[in-house]
């Protein structure tokens, strides 16, 4: 006895998937709650606002750290002490290993070829750490250098180079 083979149906066109014909799956969305929309919608009137207060107004929004009148925990704590956050200096800081890696023919360093290379952003002062190995001369300017870095650069035959900040 001859199979004969089953008909096949033709396949489903395939549909691509693009911004226009996203939709969420049947059943994953409610309707938003529409208040104050008349009495037959069931949140008519006070809107669930409740009936009368601060809560019920209009331009409700509170401040953070309000307390209801109370004075806030803010102003009751003392303050104490001294902070130096707007005086203190924030360098972006580089290691020589990204130094020797990032300028491998280069005989001069300055803060300009840092900027091209992205290695700093902005006009944050710049300073030298000792990670890494310098494995030739190099003469490098920087706002700073730690004590090891520039002990390893004139090891090295190069000469580190203290450039003044520009105040930004």
């Amino acid at each position: 006895m001859a199979k004969t083979k089953a008909p096949v149906a033709p396949a489903a066109p395939v549909q691509t998937i693009s911004l226009s014909n996203l939709e969420p799956v049947p059943g994953s969305r409610r309707r938003p709650i529409r208040l104050g929309m008349g009495e037959g919608s069931g949140t008519g009137q006070t809107a669930t606002r409740g009936q009368k207060g601060q809560r019920s107004r209009s331009g409700d929004g509170k401040l953070v750290g309000f307390e209801g009148g109370q004075t806030p925990l803010i102003r009751r704590i003392p303050k104490r002490g001294f902070t130096n956050g707007l005086f203190k200096v924030v360098y972006q800081v580089i290691d020589l290993g990204t130094l020797d890696r990032v300028f491998k023919n280069k005989a001069e360093i300055t803060i300009e070829d840092l900027r091209i290379h992205n290695l700093i952003k902005g006009r944050k002062p710049v300073k030298i750490l000792a990670d890494g190995e310098l494995k030739r001369a190099v003469k490098v300017s920087a706002h700073g250098f730690s004590a090891s870095a520039k002990e390893k650069i004139e090891k090295a035959g190069g000469k580190a180079e203290v450039v003044k900040a520009v105040k930004a």
